[in-house]
């Protein structure tokens, strides 16, 4: 008998596990259930909504998990071990779309392209947002997301009430049990985490002292949340009169011209910038500590687990979890937050930063770091791997293994 209902199978060959599909198949892994995510941006919400997948697969068992996003975010996405397929919204991926069925979708987007891909899916049961068909306006699809939608319509509740971070609402509002270890879930392959080992290993001038990496850019959308150069050039300067040396600046093709200028005349190392996202990723897996805005870069180290200094301008701090690992500073700016993304302001939010604070924060990350070095020098034996390498194995950059994903899925 043949298992038509396991995750591997793709009816038309045997998935790879094994030379032919059968019941007897040790590899067997049978579906209960399927589940689609429609969460297409931006870029660091997608990487923070991966935290919801934990809880996902605990209510949800052996569930197949498809999720919708807008390039390039599939390219942080792609091979994931806990999600079947990736999906854009391009032609060929919505005709594939189009075939399939799900118990349960999760629509996270408040917005008219979610509503509208939502409307041209198969499914029985929908948590999350939609759109009045009338007006266009976003509304709740279920009783849970009316906190986070009304969260939305009112700056006051937003901005000072709410003590909530975004990923419990986002939790709470798709019905998912929120846990505050119910942490961002991006790991590396294996390929990648020994180019991090490498990174950090050539970074590591001085051995005493940790990697620190300054993410200097953020998306076009809310520009203020990036300092300037001359303010990155003076946290640089700070940073090189306390001692430290392994200094990285991190950043995507967009930063590459601010970096050459923020870089010049001080000793710092640049990342590689035009790889694309998953060796961004792995840029900033190889620093300890990262100072960074609201931003992409912020978002990435939360889910690689480093010690984060995140300074906030325009946006909501209280809606960043950093679990337990960093420190958020806030502008003295009074006008903040706003959310704007542009602003007339004589002096800038990003400018009203402290920087005293900044620096000590990184010096709270210094301490944490020297015991966390202390005590893998009295637990690790020589002879042990690496505990923070991944489980599972990649042949091809930036792709994991794909021993989740059915084998008709493995070459697109």
């Amino acid at each position: 008998m043949i298992q038509t209902r396991c995750r591997h199978f793709n009816g038309y060959k045997p998935c790879g596990k094994n030379k032919v599909c059968s019941n007897l198949c040790p590899h067997v892994d049978l579906l209960k259930s399927s589940v689609l995510i429609i969460h297409l941006g931006a870029l660091g919400a997608v990487v923070r909504s991966t935290a919801l997948l934990k809880a996902l697969h605990e209510k949800y068992p052996r569930a197949q998990v498809t999720w919708v996003t807008e390039a390039p975010a599939d390219q942080i996405l792609r091979g994931h071990p806990q999600i079947d397929r990736v999906f854009t919204l391009s032609p060929r991926d919505l005709l594939q779309l189009s075939a399939l069925e799900f118990d349960v979708a999760l629509v996270i987007d408040k917005s008219l392209i979610a509503a509208g891909l939502l409307e041209q899916v198969k499914v029985s049961k929908v948590y999350g947002f939609g759109v009045d068909a009338k007006t266009g306006g976003t509304r709740p699809l279920n009783r849970a997301a009316v906190e986070l939608w009304e969260l939305g319509l009112d700056n006051e509740k937003k901005f000072f009430k709410n003590q909530k971070s975004e990923i419990q609402l986002v939790h709470e509002a798709l019905e998912l049990k929120w846990f505050p270890d119910n942490e961002y879930d991006l790991p590396l392959a294996l390929k990648e985490d020994g180019l991090r080992a490498e990174r950090h290993q050539r970074w590591q001038v001085e051995l005493d002292q940790p990697v620190i990496g300054l993410n200097t850019g953020c998306s076009d959308v809310i520009p203020s949340k990036k300092w300037t150069v001359e303010t990155h050039r003076q946290v640089i300067r700070s940073l090189l009169a306390r001692g430290y040396r392994n200094l990285v600046l991190l950043g995507g093709p967009e930063d590459r011209e601010r970096n050459l200028l923020i870089a010049q005349g001080l000793p710092v190392f640049p990342s590689p910038t035009d790889m694309g996202l998953r060796d961004g990723l792995v840029s900033v897996a190889a620093c300890d500590l990262v100072i960074t805005g609201d931003s992409l870069g912020m978002h990435m180290a939360i889910s690689q687990k480093k010690y984060i200094t995140a300074w906030f301008g325009p946006t909501c701090a209280q809606e960043i979890e950093l679990y337990g690992r960093g420190d958020k500073v806030l502008t003295k700016a009074p006008c903040a937050p706003c959310w704007k993304r542009s602003c007339g302001e004589k002096k800038m939010c990003y400018d009203q930063v402290d920087l005293s604070q900044v620096m000590e924060s990184v010096e709270k990350g210094r301490r944490q770091w020297n015991l966390q070095q202390d005590q893998l020098k009295q637990h690790q034996p020589k002879d042990q791997v690496d505990p923070r390498l991944s489980s599972f194995i990649s042949d091809d950059l930036p792709e994991f293994s794909s021993s989740r994903r059915p084998f008709s899925e493995t070459s697109y």
